[in-house]
This record gives structure tokens, sequence and C-alpha cells, in this order.
């Protein structure tokens, strides 16, 4: 049998990073950022080796060779600066490099005194053998060179940088070693990584209370949400609302009149998914409540729920995308025990598949043209992951500046799974994660790799679905906390507002996380001057999150040690600024919680016996906290703490020492 000319090989190439199972998916990065790529190169024996990192943007044309540089243990490095959105590549090339083994030993031989005369022979024909891959005007310069090498009793050819030059450019890559796939890697704008969303329902947003609100109205009242500083307003579904089963407050199966249904119901006589609901406006309604939002630095995202009212369009013209009863009935979602009389799934499955699949390509191109970038999708790890991967896929070849948030509440591997797809955010189980222990797995578990590769968390301390016990049991002092905990660990988070700010916390009934007189299935009239709200401290935590490079580059949350169960203490570097954060919160608001914070100063670039300087950011006051070491003291009035820090200047006699914290 004939043996196989890669049997020549001689490198490995082992343990490469970044990579998402072994390049089947997308690394994902950020615009700008430097993506530095490991790996364990290795050959048998002592040769030299020349390891190179190739890396282009898109799938085609003409890769760029960089220089891969050994950090010692056979770990060779090299990186890259992703400076456009969209899809890259990277693969590694490596190679026995004879000439500069050649070159090595040459001067190991020199340097104890042996005859030089046939190894600089050797080096000779190395040279004129190389010139075969030269042009004629290098090849004439190389031939030159292998006849003074033969000469050169001084090495200077021979360690000259222009003859190294030469004969890197023109190797024999022949054998070389490549990676079987080039490891993709899928840039995203900024947005992607540090985002801060509020959801509303624009119905809600009218100027008269008990009137329906339009795009208009919402339009006069986005300063609002501008001043709270978020950056994403998210809508529910904005489409027309079918009739049939039609839900009436609080999820009664019986609607009167006046009820105006649930938004995921979508479809009815006046148009479907490319549709808006008329009482919302038109069009052109729309475009203006954009640009309104563009011009206060605010970005809209729609609703993407892949599923109809009975009443939708789709289910008269295209009946075979639907699930039917053997009475020749459609069946409606259930997710066991809830059911959803007013909603018929999508059969993905179905014959037609292709045609349908198609048809929700179009959706979404229809809101793209019209200025959306920004899609949350709803329950996606109920339909086909081939579907998801091919749509976003499809999107993102011509449009890779449009972001899909996941809204699967799933099980975790089909939550990541579905990031690996090509979902850009996701909603995460932070809403169900209370205690110490698990908060701060959880923190480390979401943030880094190898789940941070592909996985980018979006922290919610509530949703129109989920009112959790914690709010519903703690008061304003838990709403602090779970508001602190979500939007300074992470980079991108969220809330269901106003009914955040303004505390709603009645459930519809005991054990229920749904609210009671849910938004879902009824207009409300919140009241947003109201003097209780928590929209001060809002605007405060947004603004820091802009201000602190430690929050606006969505540093990894470090876990701190403090001594009290219900105190969660986390730090963010940012290493580029030297901005340091120290954030505490009371995870049992309701009492006060006394503890001694000890801060890891080596993991924060600081002396293990500097005296540090805190800065409480949501208060103004300063403290000294001599070798990373302080009391801490929250409770009711104040749920939590973040402290800007640094370095302090050594005590002097004019400059007494602080006193210790008093606790509220």
């Amino acid at each position: 049998m004939e043996l196989p000319q890669h049997l020549q090989r001689r490198v490995a190439i082992d343990r490469v990073g970044p990579e998402v199972d072994g390049g089947r998916f997308a690394v994902k990065r950020i615009q700008g950022e430097t993506v530095t790529v490991t790996a364990d190169i290795i050959c048998d024996g002592h040769d030299e080796l020349e390891c190179r990192l190739l890396v282009r943007h898109g799938s085609f044309g003409q890769w760029q060779s960089l220089p891969m540089v050994c950090r010692g243990n056979d770990l060779w490095q090299a990186s890259f600066t992703v400076d456009r959105i969209g899809c890259w590549h990277y693969q590694i090339a490596a190679r026995v490099d004879t000439f500069a083994t050649w070159r090595r030993d040459l001067r190991k031989r020199a340097d104890a005194g042996e005859d030089l005369t046939t190894e600089l022979a050797a080096g000779s024909d190395l040279v004129r053998e190389a010139t075969h891959r030269a042009g004629p005007a290098t090849a004439v310069e190389m031939t030159s060179l292998a006849a003074e090498l033969g000469r050169d009793t001084s090495l200077a050819i021979a360690e000259s940088p222009r003859l190294a030059e030469l004969m890197l450019a023109h190797a024999d890559r022949r054998d070389e070693t490549r990676l079987e796939l080039p490891r993709p890697v899928w840039v995203d704008r900024p947005r992607a990584q540090v985002s801060s969303w509020y959801e509303l329902f624009p119905r809600s947003w009218g100027s008269t209370p008990g009137r329906h609100g339009s795009f208009r109205d919402l339009a006069n009242r986005l300063d609002y949400v501008q001043q709270l500083g978020f950056d994403v307003v998210y809508m529910p579904p904005i489409h027309p609302i079918g009739l049939a089963f039609r839900k009436g407050r609080n999820n009664t199966l019986t609607a009167d009149a006046n009820d105006v249904g649930s938004p995921w119901a979508i479809g009815s006589n006046d148009g479907g998914h490319t549709a808006i609901h008329p009482q919302l406006g038109s069009f052109d309604d729309f475009e203006e409540l954009r640009k309104r939002a563009e011009s206060l630095g605010l970005e809209l995202a729609l609703d993407f729920a892949l599923q109809c009212s009975p009443d939708h369009p789709w289910v008269r013209e295209h009946p075979e995308w639907f699930r039917w009863r053997s009475d020749g009935t459609i069946r409606y979602a259930e997710n066991p025990p809830k059911k959803y009389q007013d909603i018929v799934p999508i059969d993905f499955g179905c014959e037609a598949w292709r045609s349908l699949w198609q048809a929700i390509e179009e959706v979404v191109r229809f809101w793209v043209d019209r200025g959306v970038k920004i899609f949350r999708v709803d329950n996606p790890h109920t339909k086909p992951f081939a579907f998801w991967e091919w749509l976003i896929s499809s999107i993102h070849r011509t449009h890779p500046e449009v972001l899909f948030l996941s809204e699967a509440f799933t099980r975790p591997k089909t939550m990541y799974r579905l990031a690996k797809l090509g979902f850009t955010q996701s909603y995460t189980y932070f809403t169900w994660r209370v205690e110490k222990q698990e908060l701060a797995d959880y923190f480390e578990e979401v943030t880094q790799p190898p789940v941070a590769e592909f996985f980018r968390p979006n922290f919610w301390p509530n949703t129109p679905d989920i009112l959790h016990a914690t709010l519903q049991e703690g008061g304003r002092p838990m709403f602090i906390t779970r508001l602190v905990l979500a939007a300074l660990s992470v980079g991108n988070w969220g809330i269901y507002g106003p009914a955040f700010e303004l505390l709603d916390a009645d459930p519809r009934e005991p054990e229920s996380e749904e609210y009671l007189n849910s938004e879902k299935y009824e207009l409300k009239a919140w009241k947003l001057d109201d003097p209780g709200s928590l929209a001060p401290l809002i605007s405060q935590l947004n603004a820091l999150r802009r201000s602190e490079p430690a929050l606006a580059t969505a540093a990894a949350p470090q876990i701190e040690s403090i001594d009290h169960p219900q105190l969660l203490a986390w730090s963010k570097h940012d290493e580029a600024s030297g901005n340091r954060l120290v954030v505490v919160v009371c995870l049992e608001p309701s009492g006060t919680a006394s503890g001694r914070l000890l801060l890891d100063l080596d993991r924060l670039g600081l002396p293990s016996d500097a005296s540090l300087t805190a800065e409480e950011l949501l208060t103004g006051a300063t403290d000294r906290w001599p070798a990373g070491a302080a009391s801490i003291s929250l409770g009711p009035q104040r749920p939590a703490a973040v402290f800007r820090i640094h370095a302090s200047e050594p005590l002097t006699l004019s400059q007494p020492a602080a006193p210790e914290p008093v606790a509220p």
C-alpha cells in the first residue's frame, strides 16, 4: 500500500484557543478587540519551527500571515485585531524550519571551534534550492548570497537579517501542518457586549389614562427612558392581535369588548407579522418613533415571536404550516400546566418547511429594511436548532450588525447551544439565583471561559412573565439589591418597566410568578412621576455603567471574600485604564448585615500591602481600606454599596487616618 504524503508532516498542533467545539462554532468578539491565539506546537527531535497565524475577514479572500512567537514550553502565540464586524477565520500553519535549524547549529559549531567548511557548503545548497521559489530578480540575489555563504567563515552572511528574510519568504511549505478546520470568530458591534434594555408596552404609554397608546404617544415620552440611562427600548409584539380565543384581564378565558388581548397572539384581519396594530399607528409613525429614539441615543428592539393567533393570515393562506387535530380543529399552544388558547404554534417539521422557513426569513428582512437591528426572540428553544443556525447566518450574510437576544429559559446546555448557533445575547437563570454561593458560582460560569467564548448573558430581575418571590416579599430594599446585582455584574442587563421602578410586586395568586393585573392583558396607567420610584437610582447605575471603564467594557466580575452569609461582594477591573470597582450587596436586606471584606489585591493588580482609598459612588463618602480590608454594613436603608478604589498615598502626620465607618 502506498503511504500518503501527509505522513511526512512532522509537526503537531494541539490545544488551540480560542475555539468552540474544535471550530464547529464561532468564538465571539467585539469590533476593535484583540484576539490572542495560542497553541501547543511540537515536533519530533530538536529542529527549529516556523509557526504562522493566518487571518482573514470573511470566508474568501487573501489570508494575512502573522508570525507566532514561542512563549515557552512549546506554547506559541500571536494576536490580531478584529476591526470589522462579521465573520473572521484564523488558521495555524507550522513547519520544520530547516534553514533556521542549520543556522542555529552553525553558531554552536563555531562557538566550539569546529571546522565549518562542510556546514557552510550545506547552507549554500539550502539557499540555492530556495531560489526556485523566488522571482527572477530575487533569485539572482539569493544565488549571489549562496556563493558568498560557502566562503563566509566570519558568518556575517549566514547570520544576516537579509538572508533570513529571503529564506523565510521563499521557504518550502509543502509539508507544513495546518488545522483541519480554520477557526471562526464572529465579531459584533459593541452593543452586543454592553447594553441596557428597557422593556415597555407602547399601548400603555398614551397621554390619557385608559386610552390605547400609540407610537406617537411613546415618541413624545421617550425622554423618560433616555433619562433613565437605557440604550435599548424593547417592545413586545407590535402586530395586530387576534380576536379568536382572546384572553381577558388576568389571563381569563373570556374577553369583553374592551379587552385588548395579549400582544403575543399575533395576527388578525389587519395582517400578521409584517403589519402594525392599527391603534399603534402607521409605518410612518413607526419610522418617526425610530428616528426619535435614535436622536436620543436609543435603539428599538422588536419582539420576534414565531406564533400566530387563529386569525393570522397564515392560518388561512398556509394551513400546511400548522398542526391540526384529527377532528379538523387547529391545535393551540400548551406548556403544561400553562395553556395558550389564543395562540397556535407553527409546525417547523411540516412537509412545506422550506416555504415556511423562507417566509419567516422574509419577516426578519422586512423589519431590518425598516431600520430594526435588534430582535428579542420569544422561546427559541421550542424551534429546531437547524432553523436558527440557518436563519441567523442568512441574515448576517447581508446584515452582520443585527443582534438577536434569546429568551430561552430552558436547560443550560440548550441555552448554550442556541448561543453557539448564533444568538448574540441570552436571558439567563439570574432571576432565580438568590443565595450567595449560587450567585457567585453563576457569575463565574457565564462570564469566564469556556462559556464566555460564545455566550453573552443578559441579566433581568423581572419580565412581564416573571415576578420572582424575592421581589414579592422583599420590598424596596430587595428591589435595590436585585437592581444592583443585575446592572453592575455583567455587560448586558434589562428591566421590565415601569413595573420595576414603581415596585410592582403583587402576584396574581400565591406561589405564582404572574403579575396581578398583568400588562400582558390590559392597558396600564403608570405614574412615572411617583416620588417613591427607583428611577433616580436606575439613572445613577446606568450613568456608572457609562463612566466607569470596568463597567463600560464588561470586565468579568471577580468574587471577593466577605465573611457574612448574606453579603456578596465582587470586583471589576479594567486593566487598560486602571479602573477598579468593588460592589457589595445584601441578599436579605430586611435586616442589617455586617462583614469583613478582604480584597484579592494581587488579582486587582495592587501591592499586597496597599492602603486603598474607597469612594462610595452611590453616596459620595470616602474611606481608607488598609491592605484591602474593610468593614461593610448594609441593611434596609442601604442594601448595596459601590466603591471605586485606588492605592492611597502614605499617611503622614498632617494627613490623619479616616475614622472607622459607622453602620447606617
